[in-house]
């Protein structure tokens, strides 16, 4: 049964969507009515005089001007916003563009880190799961990262940005929406090739689905909007991923290579974004060493 912050969760969804479907557009106003000489035909646009009189104004090319049919203003960056369409192509090119030398490093560290946290998953289940007081502060983590929840907003987030004219925000709910649909897949993949029972014995656990989709959102905020964004971002997919732990859904070591898999969702439909973490392996005598750098 879902919580009541959750229910309120999805309600904060459902009208986020639905506010983002009213029209936004206001019709611009006309222009004064105005006539000119044939000479000056070719090159301006008017409105015809109602009253089939003469023209009216300045003479000249000030007056022209004056007389000038105005186009609204359009932002180029909107011709940068995808289509409804070309957020299903996108994600079919963002698959291509998934195996790249960063992302299998980041892979590589999720696996380590799955490997070295799945000695203590009996222990970390058993002390998440088993205190009652844990119990209620999680229970909104099986909403907020559900898929209903998160690709929900990621549509509603386009759909905001292109109803009010917003194409930084369009594009961001565009990358959301694209993370969301190449984390949920490779979740999938790998949950049919690991089959790794659920703690509470139903299901399959590997990877952490909740957690990977969770992250994938994370890192699209993050590097469209900076850390200011960010930090709350990875926090709430930090807690979603402890939510499924508690609750017994997965194991430590699930949500671990979950937030890998959604980290490198986000990186990979934002490649070209100014803010974001470079992870590379560089050897050093003796060993290797992890590289992080921060694009603020």
């Amino acid at each position: 049964m879902i919580s009541g912050s959750g229910c309120r969760a999805m309600a904060i969804a459902l009208a986020l969507t639905i506010v983002a479907a009213l029209p936004a557009r206001a019709q611009s106003s006309s222009a004064s009515s105005a006539a000119e000489p044939a000479t000056d035909r070719s090159r301006l646009a008017f409105q015809p005089d109602p009253d089939g009189g003469s023209a009216r104004g300045r003479q000249g090319p000030e007056g022209d001007r004056d007389r000038v049919r105005r186009q609204p203003d359009r932002d180029p960056a909107d011709d940068d916003v995808p289509s409804f369409g070309q957020l299903f192509t996108g994600t079919l090119r963002g698959f291509q563009n998934l195996p790249t030398r960063s992302n299998l490093e980041l892979l590589g560290l999720g696996g380590i880190a799955a490997l070295a946290t799945h000695p203590a998953d009996a222990e970390t289940s058993r002390a998440l799961s088993g205190s009652r007081a844990l119990h209620e502060p999680f229970e909104a983590g099986a909403v907020l990262g559900g898929t209903p929840f998160q690709l929900g907003a990621a549509f509603a987030t386009y759909g905001f940005g292109r109803a009010f004219h917003s194409s930084r925000i369009a594009r961001a709910g565009a990358d959301l929406v694209q993370a969301q649909l190449i984390a949920e897949a490779l979740t999938m993949g790998i949950k049919q090739a690991s089959r790794r029972a659920r703690p509470d014995g139903s299901g399959y656990s590997f990877p952490s689905g909740h957690t990977t989709v969770s992250f994938a959102s994370a890192t699209v905020l993050q590097r469209h909007f900076g850390w200011k964004i960010g930090i709350p971002a990875y926090l709430i997919a930090t807690y979603v991923g402890t939510a499924r732990i508690q609750s017994r859904r997965h194991y430590l070591s699930d949500v671990a290579f979950g937030a890998a898999l959604g980290t490198v969702a986000g990186r990979t439909v934002t490649l070209n974004s100014r803010h974001g973490i470079g992870v590379s392996l560089a050897p050093v005598n003796g060993g290797g060493a992890v590289l992080i750098g921060i694009h603020r």
